[in-house]
């Protein structure tokens, strides 16, 4: 019965929690709304959502997940060291396209997470046999060592959590 309301729990408590941080007062109108969206978006958005993760190497993820906060830092501190010294036809801008041998969806909805939230890239496309994901660069000299660091830093992880 629970699971049939509250098809995504985890989902639906941050959905109530950011809705309660968003509108700064705990009235009952307030806390009545929140409710009502923590069990109306996860029953509507259910379809929407990729196959169920199942996750092999949750230690890998928590060691993933500290990476990732490394490379934002490091990442808003180069494309902001660049816009400040560089002009504009200093940069080198341009699409990157990688090939990729993972096929699970939660861990591309994952790549596509970390790479839209790290400065400077921007997920493009992927092709529809999931096998090129293409990526704005907001600068890269060197295109072959980005791809192997999206490769070995993101992809071979990702695999390891969700598809070995």
């Amino acid at each position: 019965m629970i699971k049939r309301w509250l098809p995504s729990p985890m989902l639906s408590l941050a959905l109530f929690i950011v809705w309660l941080l968003l509108n700064e007062a705990p009235d009952a109108a307030t806390l009545l709304l929140a409710a009502l969206l923590a069990i109306a978006v996860p029953l509507l958005t259910q379809s929407l959502r990729p196959a169920r993760a199942k996750m092999r190497r949750p230690l890998l993820a928590l060691t993933l997940g500290g990476l990732v906060a490394y490379d934002l830092v490091v990442s808003a501190l180069t494309v902001a060291r660049l816009l400040l010294t560089r002009r504009n036809r200093d940069l080198a801008p341009r699409f990157v396209r990688v090939p990729l041998a993972m096929r699970d969806p939660n861990a591309l909805a994952t790549l596509a997470m970390i790479l839209c939230l790290t400065p400077g890239t921007a997920w493009g496309e992927i092709a529809l046999d999931r096998s090129t994901l293409l990526i704005h660069v907001f600068h890269e000299d060197d295109e072959a060592a980005f791809i192997d660091m999206i490769k070995t830093r993101y992809e071979r992880r990702l695999m390891e959590i969700f598809e070995s």
